[in-house]
């Protein structure tokens, strides 16, 4: 682990990223109204165009994309900060999420000219929503083993399979598939290719799967004798291992893997100095204080990275996984430390939002990667297999 952590290094936010902090901080106290933390503890799930939209208007969607796509191309660090600021009051971010974050910058690397000219302008002006085509029934984090195909045809390819837990997949406008294009599931990472594919097409359903809270932020697709035209495929066909390992490596490395549980965290906070309960749990809130500190900073190392045009891929897969163990803890622990000190109840908005998070946290070490997949990504990193 040590060797690891050596590729790690201390690194701080710098000026200009801090500075941008205030400009966020004074647009959020601005355009979001007051909403209860239940509803905020939502996030980056929350689906809110609008709000996408005048987020837009700033140049914060697609905010390291060239200005010649409409991006504000800004680095690494300043979207680490603006992504910190919206996590933080909890904003609701999961329109322009998954594009904003990967997608968009998927495109810039590996796309043609006419990809990056189709695609990126919509992305940037908070007008094209994208999904994350991936997991699959019967393959979930072993992203080697899909097994949905895509032929050549005549015309361009033929597309058929289904994909799961496609976040905010019945909302969006694309999603960006990995599919097999030779081969089969054995061959493993060979073969595999990645498209972009117009949900409106013929031959595409998507069924909304309702969670243990009610929602329905995922979804499953289907995809029957779908046309793709030719130019859907994203880079160079066989490489979509290589692609999506960097699309995953942005997915895993910012803030949102360290901040699921902050809304609650923040409620809980609340409600123990209006109680005057905080010096109870001194010791708890320092330990939670210290985990998130040390998590911050290896996300902002690994920011750094990013920045220097590095794709840390086995990095972020620790950060990840240490990131979702924190996210996890703090429903937990919060209920712990509410049912060992009953003598003043919490309040009910406190209560709903611990609910919320607590149904959804076994979710937060399966997205982006199970914890077993990213363990043996990090056991391969150190050498051990």
């Amino acid at each position: 682990m040590a060797d690891l952590l050596d590729h790690l290094r201390l690194a701080a936010l710098p000026p200009h990223a801090e500075a941008f902090r205030g400009e966020v901080k004074h647009f959020l106290a601005q355009e979001l109204p007051p909403t209860p933390a239940h509803v905020r503890s939502r996030s980056w799930l929350a689906f809110d165009a609008e709000f996408s939209r005048k987020l837009a208007a700033r140049g914060w969607v697609g905010v390291t994309l060239p200005k010649q796509y409409g991006g504000a191309e800004l680095d690494a660090f300043s979207r680490f900060v603006l992504v910190e600021e919206l996590l933080a009051v909890g904003a609701p971010v999961g329109a322009h999420w998954i594009a904003d974050r990967q997608s968009g910058p998927l495109i810039l690397k590996f796309g043609s000219d006419a990809q990056k000219a189709r695609y990126l302008p919509g992305i940037c002006r908070g007008e094209t929503f994208f999904c994350i085509g991936m997991s699959e029934p019967n393959s979930g984090s072993d992203l080697a083993s899909v097994g949905t195909r895509a032929v050549r045809t005549d015309k361009g390819w033929r597309l058929n399979g289904r994909k799961i837990w496609t976040t905010n997949g019945h909302k969006c406008d694309y999603t960006i598939a990995l599919v097999r294009t030779s081969g089969n599931p054995a061959d493993r990472q060979a073969g595999l290719s990645q498209f972009v594919v117009d949900l409106k097409l013929p031959g595409i359903t998507v069924r909304p799967i309702v969670d243990l809270t009610g929602d329905a932020h995922f979804s499953e697709m289907f995809f029957d004798d779908v046309e793709l035209a030719e130019d859907a495929l994203v880079g160079n066909e066989g490489d979509g291992w290589k692609q999506v390992n960097a699309e995953l490596a942005f997915e895993r490395s910012g803030p949102e893997r360290l901040y699921s549980s902050i809304v609650l965290l923040d409620c809980w906070l609340a409600w123990l100095r209006e109680t005057g309960r905080a010096e109870h749990q001194l010791e708890t809130v320092g330990r939670f204080a210290a985990h998130l500190a040390t998590l911050r900073q290896m996300s902002i190392a690994l920011t750094a990275k990013l920045a220097a045009g590095e794709s840390p891929v086995v990095e972020a897969a620790l950060v990840k996984d240490l990131g979702t163990e924190f996210e996890q803890a703090v429903p937990a622990i919060i209920e712990a430390a509410l049912g060992a000190d009953p003598a003043d109840p919490p309040g009910a908005e406190l209560l709903r939002t611990l609910a919320y998070v607590s149904h959804m946290a076994p979710t937060f070490s399966l997205r982006g990667g199970t914890r077993e997949i990213l363990r043996g990504m990090i056991a391969r990193g150190l050498g051990l297999r």
